[in-house]
Formats: C-alpha cells, structure tokens, sequence
C-alpha cells in the first residue's frame, strides 16, 4: 500500500497558497505531517480525503485516482478532523452503530461484532451507554479513532489529534495510534514535536504550503547533528543574538533564555553542543526556509 503524492497545489481566494506543488511518497505505516498552524496541513488533509479540490496535481492509493474516484477512496478511508461535532443526545454505541451503516455495514450481527470491539479497543466499552456528548475532550478524541477504524479501512487520516489532551491522554492515544499504524497507512497532521517523535516512521516538514523536508526522524536528526549549539544569555541580548547568529529557538531554562543557534562550528567557546533532537530538525528547515 503506497500513496503517491504529486505536484499538489491550492491558492484559496485572496492569493492565499496553501499548497505549493506538494509531493510526497507516503507508504505504510505512521507517517507525520510536521509545521506550524497555518502550514497547508489541514488543507493537504481536506485533499487527500476528497473533501476538496486541488488546483494542480494528482493523488494516487496504489490505483486508485483519489481526485477522480472519490468514492473508491471514501470506502477505504477513516478521517479524524482536527475539531468534529457530535448528536447531543445518541448514546456512543447507537452512534457507532449508526456510523457504521453509513460507511457501507449492512449487516446487523457485524456491526454489533465491530462496534464492541472498536469500543473495546479505545477503552470506552464500559462508557457505551453515556452521550458523546458529555465526554472528556481525550475521551472523545478515542471516539473519533473508533469512528474512523469502521470498516477496516486502509488509510486512517488524523489532523492535530493530540492538541489539548493532557499528558495520561495523549499516551493512550499515542498507544492507540502506534497500534493501528502496524499494517496500514496513517498519516499524522500535526504541530507537536513530539507527536511524531514518538509515533511516526516517516515524516515530513512542511511551511507555507511547501514541503521542506521529507525523512526518517532518525535520518533527519543525523544530517543536522554537530551544527546546534546552545547557551544561556541575558533576555536584553536576544536581539543581538538575533541579529548575529542564526537562532533556531529560545527558551527559558531556569529563569533564563537558552538559545538554540545553527552552525557548521561552535560560535564560541561559550557556547555546548546540543543533543539534537526534531524540534532543532523543524526549526532549522523553517529557519533555511525563511534564509532562501
């Protein structure tokens, strides 16, 4: 199972272009959408689920053409949306169940089969009786990966899933995710770091709707590794170090700026090696980016 990605472009009206000629190879397995709110993820994610329309380019699932059989993808298709609403009032099995019929499950016996064990899976069979309504935002996040997994789908979408979940949360949902994302393809939309740190296979950074990078986490920490360096500064002299050196990121440390800058060598003898990690990765590709 593989998705081919090819010079996908979309301006809205405005002159706003949230994707510029998009191309990826996504194949099985986790795949993270890294960059900032703003990006083009969501729009990249509205596409690929034939929710809208490009301007440019071709979307491939194996053979099916996503752009021109809309249908054919939507069969094979689980989507999470970064915000979704449900019934006020349907319990959460009458609401699976009734998912289910849309997403093509005539047959009573295996929705009933389906819906218990997607409930099972996301640990809210003991829940199944309560409106969705009145869940936790981690409960109904859980909600949206068993709606999403009805009918065995082999690409499951997911935008910005983990943001304001609380820490508990996010790792169940993270254990939920790394599960599913054994046997078919998952694509994780998303701003957190270390959503695709500990999730994802493969990933890609993307900026102003282009894609800026396109690696194994692992690799693209590599190619970087020994050009970060760090130091504590005064908070006056962030614009000096602004203005001097390529500063990926700062952040307090003990009540005081530590800042992250990129170079081939140590600035100074002032300043320790960085153990690298993808958030330095991101920053430095927005970083060249902004430089080109």
């Amino acid at each position: 199972m593989e998705m081919r990605i090819e010079n996908l472009s979309k301006t809205y009206p405005g002159g706003v272009k949230a994707l510029d000629r998009v191309s990826l190879n996504i194949g099985q397995g986790m795949f993270g959408l890294l960059g900032p709110n703003g990006a083009g993820k969501s729009t990249l994610m509205r596409t690929i689920a034939a929710l809208q329309e490009p301007d440019n380019g071709t979307i491939f699932l194996d053979e099916i053409d996503v752009l021109q059989d809309k249908m054919a993808v939507r069969r094979v298709l689980g989507y999470l949306p970064q915000e979704f609403d449900v019934y006020p009032r349907v319990r959460t099995d009458e609401l699976l169940n009734h998912l289910a019929i849309l997403k093509g499950v005539v047959s009573k016996s295996e929705r009933t089969e389906m819906v218990d064990a997607l409930l099972h899976k996301t640990n809210l069979y003991e829940y199944r009786k309560r409106y969705v309504s009145t869940f936790s935002g981690g409960m109904k996040q859980r909600f949206g990966i068993a709606q999403a997994l009805l009918g065995e789908p082999l690409l499951i979408i997911v935008d910005e899933p983990t943001a304001g979940l609380d820490p508990g949360e996010r790792n169940r949902f993270y254990n939920i995710l790394s599960e599913i994302g054994e046997s078919i393809i998952v694509i994780l939309s998303t701003h957190i770091v270390d959503d695709v740190k500990e999730l994802c296979t493969n990933m890609a950074v993307i900026h102003e709707g282009r894609v800026l990078l396109s690696d194994k986490p692992g690799a693209a920490i590599d190619k970087i590794r020994g050009k970060v360096w760090k130091k504590k500064v005064e908070k006056s002299q962030l614009p000096e170090y602004h203005s001097d050196y390529k500063v990926l990121s700062s952040k307090l440390a003990a009540g005081k700026p530590e800042i992250h800058v990129y170079s081939d060598a140590s600035p100074d003898a002032s300043f320790q090696a960085v153990d690298v990690d993808l958030e330095d990765v991101f920053f430095s590709e927005i970083l060249q980016a902004a430089d080109a």
